[in-house]
């Protein structure tokens, strides 16, 4: 089957005008047939008879490589604030009291938001877990990615046993998918949450048992985090103590997140590194040399408290950039266009190609599905999403990267294959 756009991004080159698509899809077969898979792509004349899709920009699926599923339920319900150790208490205090509807409240919010990434054109997701309610809930809504099931724990009893644990919870969930043929394209690793909330010998022994999925940690998020690393002192301290949490001993580090990273050995080359509003130019230089990947989440950074994240100095070091929406408690949404949107206020001398870049061919590089996702090259999955252009003067979209960055319609969005 032969798909003919207006506009073809194949991303890792400049986008095609009147561009086609030839895939191996039989369009005879129904849903549950093998992958679909590109087999030649073009502008112009196509070599058999197309199906025109109109005027749509092409593009392959996005990426989301941030998000927390399990905290959907959570939307509207914490309020923005001026801090992110606020915003913590704040959440910390919802999530206590719990969801009105019980568990059954939880995945009904996690399905629905889901199936909203589904329908605004994500394929790949790399969601945080606590409860590993996820992976179910992925796969059933045909979304592949990776699942990070987070620990936190700054004065833990016996780290090796609550890795171990973890892992055992992970091949349990594991294997119920395969029993299942669900969990085709889900991945799984144990991560640390950030560095003000798991001890060092927890970070140690997560780095010990790790697999070769990439690993994931919240970092340099907030001036508080910055703060605490550098004196111990502060607003997280605080919290630490009020929890009944906090560890005598603790020493603080006296250096920036990215050094304190790398001396408990979790800076290791594909890390995710997720927000890093607080990164100097250092810092990013440090994490590009060690090949780590930074997720930017803008709308949530500026919700919290965190402010906006340093857009075009993550660009202009040379480090690979991915985008996360994070989670319904402090995104209005977790739709990747709506993403792009923002980031296009907050850094309009970035490339609009750069950004969709990070939206798709860098987000699946990051969760180690560069192979099959991400552009649109041949051999690779026909994971295609297609955005119509304005159908008022279609003819007038002479930058089509920029219109694609610039806030689209979630009902002008929709997949393809």
């Amino acid at each position: 089957m032969i798909f003919r756009a207006r506009w073809v991004l194949p991303i890792d080159r400049a986008p095609l005008e009147d561009g086609w698509i030839e895939t191996d899809i039989d369009p005879d077969v129904t849903t549950g047939a093998a992958p679909a898979r590109i087999l030649a792509i073009g502008r112009g004349r196509p070599p058999a008879p197309p199906v025109d899709l109109g005027d749509v920009a092409l593009l392959p699926g996005l990426v989301n490589a941030h998000t927390h599923l399990e905290l959907s339920w959570m939307a509207g319900r914490v309020p923005s604030s001026g801090s992110m150790n606020e915003w913590i208490r704040t959440l910390m205090d919802v999530r206590r009291a719990g969801p009105p509807g019980g568990e059954a409240e939880v995945i009904d919010a996690m399905t629905r938001a889901a199936a909203a990434m589904h329908a605004t054109g994500t394929v790949l997701v790399g969601d945080i877990s606590n409860t590993l309610a996820s992976p179910r809930i992925l796969a059933a809504a045909d979304l592949g990615g990776v699942v990070f099931h987070e620990l936190i724990g700054f004065n833990p009893i016996d780290p090796a046993q609550q890795v171990r644990e973890a892992w055992e919870r992970v091949a349990a969930v594991r294997q119920g998918l395969t029993d299942d043929a669900l969990g085709g394209e889900i991945g799984m690793n144990v991560v640390a949450h950030a560095p003000y909330s798991v001890a060092p010998s927890l970070f140690a022994e997560i780095v010990r048992r790790a697999d070769q999925t990439p690993l994931s940690v919240h970092l340099a998020e907030s001036a508080e985090e910055i703060e605490f690393l550098r004196s111990g002192s502060g607003p997280i301290r605080q919290m630490l103590e009020t929890l009944g949490v906090w560890s005598g001993a603790w020493t603080a580090p006296g250096t920036d997140p990215v050094r304190y990273l790398a001396s408990l050995g979790y800076l290791q080359r594909g890390v995710l590194i997720v927000h890093g509003v607080h990164l100097t130019d250092d810092g990013l230089d440090q994490l590009r040399t060690a090949g780590a990947v930074l997720v930017t989440c803008p709308r949530s950074n500026l919700w919290v408290g965190s402010g906006p994240p340093r857009l075009p100095h993550f660009y202009a070091s040379r480090m690979p950039v991915a985008i996360g929406t994070d989670s319904l408690a402090s995104a209005p949404s977790l739709n990747l266009f709506d993403e792009l949107a923002e980031m296009r206020r907050i850094a309009p001398e970035v490339a609009a190609g750069a950004l969709l870049d990070s939206a798709t061919r860098r987000g699946a590089e990051a969760l180690g599905f560069g192979r099959d996702y991400g552009t649109l090259s041949v051999g690779k999955r026909a994971a295609l999403v297609a955005v119509d252009i304005d159908v008022e003067a279609p003819a007038s979209v002479r930058d089509v990267e920029e219109y694609l960055v610039s806030g689209v319609a979630a009902s002008a969005i929709r997949r393809v294959a």
